[in-house]
């Protein structure tokens, strides 16, 4: 069973490739199918990298260190709890696929699941399900507590250098409830509106009892399915689907103080500092700017990216039922965010790409450094487009996640070598020099911004479905006067590595 697995995985992924050249995608894209064994690392061109074969199943998603080696979550064999993407175990794989270390975070009370982030330094942050009894929900002020539910928490895992982990923080959001419906029990406050960084434990009802799901089944209580970490302002952002929300909290926080209301860098303990896509969770009028799932939230790096800081994340069906990529400015202010009229803003998302396909679960994005948006619609395909939402890359593969790291990644480097784009021995300005013309044409271009004769030239010219229609070696002049009215892709090769890629149009 585990050598089909291998070998479905393998054709899987030889036979969904599609490209689409509007643009040079120099980059690598990371993915493991879920419940697969192999991890794959697949060039801008679609072939494989790099595979990193797996003794167990990943169960959600797989990230890239610095060092080369991957992170990933596994499914473990022996767990007791069964969910959505339940995972149970996380391990460090290097090149070769040995195991660094591994830590199995499963038994009857507890079981990680869905997502992880890594940590500048070296720790990994899993999320996990806890369970409770009826009793105690029911203690805590839930009204309807007619079975266990198993509430979220984190924790951060210190590799210990034997090849295990150490916990070394974690958060509760058993912790962080409020209720208004009963004044005899725990967590009572006379209006939860006015107690937005406490989640109200009457506002969610999903999840519950035994066996898989989300949406029936399974104790799953809040269905947090996404993490990141800002290093900067040393906080953590997540997504719930049930709630329809991403929070933010305080990872400063000591574990004793994330348990309280007090402490930290934003003085808040383990509240929540913000949330945002649901104001009636916590008994505000407002418009409801996430209508059903959400995945993947995570900061926009601030570093000359377009939205540099934004929270950008998959809104699953915020586009009229379709699936959109969402940015908003988060009204920071200091450690801490601002209220406006009892609700978190902004109103509406800042930045939005209406997605080119949909899913009404997963998925993932990210934005570039150049500003285009990588986005992976899972059980549809990964893709990128430019700042103008033009497609430029494609790939027919839909993993419950994937991420694409670019050719100056310190773990391409690793994995990879100094150059893994092959772009070093490229002049930067030649690059963006570079043009064919005229442009629109009746089917002769002039090639301009590089010396065909001191270099070896490849001239290849795609249609807009990815098929190769002609190839011009070490000439100036491209010759499409044959080809029909349209537009193309012409991507130069020089001496055997791809440089760029140019849209022209063919107009007679």
């Amino acid at each position: 069973m585990k050598v089909y697995s291998l070998l479905l995985g393998a054709l899987f992924t030889f036979c969904t490739v599609h490209l689409t050249k509007a643009q040079s995608f120099n980059g690598y894209a990371l993915y493991n199918l879920q419940n697969q064994n192999t991890t794959y690392l697949i060039d801008k061109d679609g072939n494989i990298a790099h595979s990193w074969s797996c003794s167990a199943s990943c169960n959600y998603s797989v990230k890239l260190k610095e060092n080369g080696n991957i992170v990933r979550g596994g499914v473990y064999s022996s767990n007791q709890l069964s969910g959505a993407a339940v995972g149970g175990m996380i391990q460090e794989i290097d090149p070769s696929g040995t195991i660094i270390w591994e830590y199995v975070y499963s038994n009857s009370e507890h079981v990680s699941h869905h997502d992880f982030c890594l940590m500048p330094n070296g720790n990994v942050i899993l999320t996990a399900w806890e369970v409770k009894s009826t009793s105690e929900l029911t203690q805590a002020g839930v009204t309807s507590a007619t079975s266990e539910k198993w509430p979220t928490h984190f924790i951060e895992l210190e590799p210990d250098g034997n090849g295990s982990a150490t916990i070394v923080w974690e958060w509760h959001i058993w912790d962080h409830l409020c209720q208004d419906a009963d004044a005899t029990k725990d967590n009572y406050v006379p209006d939860v509106a006015d107690y937005p960084e406490l989640m109200d434990a009457n506002t969610i009802s999903g999840g519950g009892g035994p066996g898989p799901g989300p949406g029936g089944g399974g104790g799953d209580w809040f269905h947090v399915n996404g993490i990141d970490y800002n290093p900067t302002l040393d906080q953590l952002v997540f997504s719930s689907r049930y709630a329809s929300e991403i929070f933010i909290i305080d990872h400063s926080t000591t574990t004793a103080e994330a348990a309280t209301h007090s402490g930290g860098n934003s003085g808040m303990g383990g509240d929540f500092l913000y949330r945002w896509g649901n104001p009636s969770n916590y008994g505000v009028n407002g418009a409801q700017t996430i209508d059903e799932a959400v995945h993947d939230p995570r900061w926009i790096p601030d570093d000359g990216r377009p939205n540099g800081g934004y929270i950008q994340f998959f809104n699953n069906e915020g586009n009229n039922g379709g699936s959109a990529v969402d940015a908003i400015e988060a009204p920071e202010a200091g450690y801490l965010y601002s209220l406006t009229s009892a609700s978190y803003g902004p109103t509406n998302y800042d930045w939005r790409h209406n997605c080119l396909a949909n899913s009404t679960g997963q998925s993932a994005s990210d934005r570039m450094s150049n500003g285009n948006t990588f986005v992976n619609v899972s059980n549809q395909y990964m893709y990128e487009v430019d700042a103008n939402d033009n497609l430029v890359w494609q790939y027919n593969a839909g993993p419950t996640k994937a991420f694409r790291y670019e050719c100056d990644h310190a773990g391409i480097v690793a994995l990879l070598g100094n150059d893994p784009c092959g772009l070093l021995s490229i002049d930067e300005h030649t690059l963006a020099d570079l043009k064919l013309y005229p442009n629109p044409s009746t089917g002769i271009f002039k090639l301009d911004g590089v010396d065909v004769k001191g270099s070896e030239v490849e001239i290849n010219i795609f249609n807009v479905f990815g098929e190769l229609v002609k190839q011009v070696e070490n000439s100036n002049t491209v010759d499409l006067s044959e080809l029909a009215e349209g537009v193309y892709y012409a991507s130069i090769v020089f001496d055997g590595h791809s440089a760029v890629t140019r849209k022209i149009s063919i107009v007679k």
